[in-house]
């Protein structure tokens, strides 16, 4: 369909028809007809075939790709627990015995405020 379409603009400019008026029946704007003709006097026929990318170069190997699908058929690495928490073993302290309401953003001496959303 494409090829065909530029085709057909190449053919009415030739036979002196307008751009304008090319574009009008071709459905396109001036600025593509004028493009399709410029390319076609650069390259000839061959400037009519689409030249489509055939999407996203690939970013693996074919060996990376191979190892890549292993991983998921594989045993995760044990871990190290935190020996401070109840559930691990190391001396990072543990989020289950801290300070649930203790925040980076609010300070002990400010209450937090309620807001109250039924009338009185």
């Amino acid at each position: 369909m494409v090829t065909w379409r530029r085709a057909q603009m190449v053919l009415l400019s030739a036979q002196g028809m307008p751009v304008a008026k090319i574009a009008e029946v071709s459905f396109t704007s001036d600025d593509r007809v004028r493009d399709v003709i410029r390319n076609s006097n650069a390259d000839g026929f061959d400037s009519l075939s689409p030249k489509y990318s055939r999407g996203r170069p690939k970013t693996f190997t074919l060996p990376e790709r191979r190892e890549i699908k292993k991983l998921p058929q594989t045993q995760p690495p044990l871990r190290t627990t935190h020996p401070t928490c109840p559930f691990s073993a190391s001396p990072q302290p543990c989020a289950a015995t801290s300070n649930a309401s203790a925040s980076p953003h609010r300070t002990p001496s400010k209450p937090s405020r309620r807001l109250m959303t039924w009338v009185a």
